[in-house]
């Protein structure tokens, strides 16, 4: 296997999607791209810019992002390679950072279950796969809680929401998504995790039809804060 693997980065050289310098034993960033990740250590305080964004909309137990994101950054390239150029590994390393920032919080012995924000089926069929299960895979496997992709659906295909406010983000998206056989979902206290956190709108929609579910509880999580 390392031979076959050798001879593959003959072929293909992996390059570090934040500086472009060539990978030896690397995946996705090199050791100096990986140390100049910007954290947002909002995970340890539930007193945190995006808890705060959902205060008096939905409740939700705990929120955070791991990493922040700016326009031209590490980050931004990082989840622009996950959602535009297949590079899952991008996802399968966030996924574990997120774990490394989670694995040793109180709260996350309440977790039931993971339910990444769903992406409408025409979408998902365009990009080959949601990003956000891409992250959720490696988030379920490191922190040993099930992960759910059938429960929550979208079922309106919208059109990009990236320069539209919070408001009109809300406006748009009402009734979008729909939560299915919520006898999984009841009782259950879900993490809602997604790649970027801008707004706030979409994880809002999603997470106040989840809290429609007789005793469910809601915490989110995302890979990336956007600054704005």
């Amino acid at each position: 296997m390392p031979l076959f693997r050798d001879l593959l980065d003959m072929i293909y050289p992996r390059y570090c999607v934040g500086c472009d310098a060539l990978l030896e034993n690397e995946e996705v960033l090199c050791v100096e791209c990986m140390d100049e990740l910007p954290y947002t250590d909002f995970f340890q305080t539930d007193d945190n810019p995006v808890k705060e964004i959902f205060f008096g909309r939905i409740k939700v137990e705990h929120a955070g992002s791991l990493l922040f994101y700016e326009k031209d950054s590490l980050v931004q390239r990082l989840i622009f390679d996950l959602k535009y150029k297949s590079n899952k590994n991008a996802g399968t390393l966030l996924g574990a950072l997120l774990a490394n920032n989670l694995r040793h919080l109180d709260w996350l012995k309440e977790i039931d279950m993971i339910l990444p924000l769903p992406l409408h089926k025409k979408r998902e069929q365009q990009r080959g796969y949601n990003q956000a299960i891409i992250i959720g895979e490696q988030l379920s496997e490191e922190l040993e809680i099930p992960m759910n992709t059938k429960v929550l659906e979208r079922t309106v295909h919208t059109e990009t929401q990236t320069h539209k406010t919070r408001e009109l983000r809300w406006q748009s998206m009402q009734h979008i998504f729909k939560t299915k056989d919520n006898n999984i979902l009841q009782g259950k206290h879900v993490l809602l995790i997604d790649d970027v956190l801008t707004t706030g709108a979409t994880l809002e929609v999603c997470g106040s039809e989840i809290l429609k579910v007789q005793d469910t509880k809601l915490s989110i999580a995302t890979a990336a804060y956007a600054i704005e």
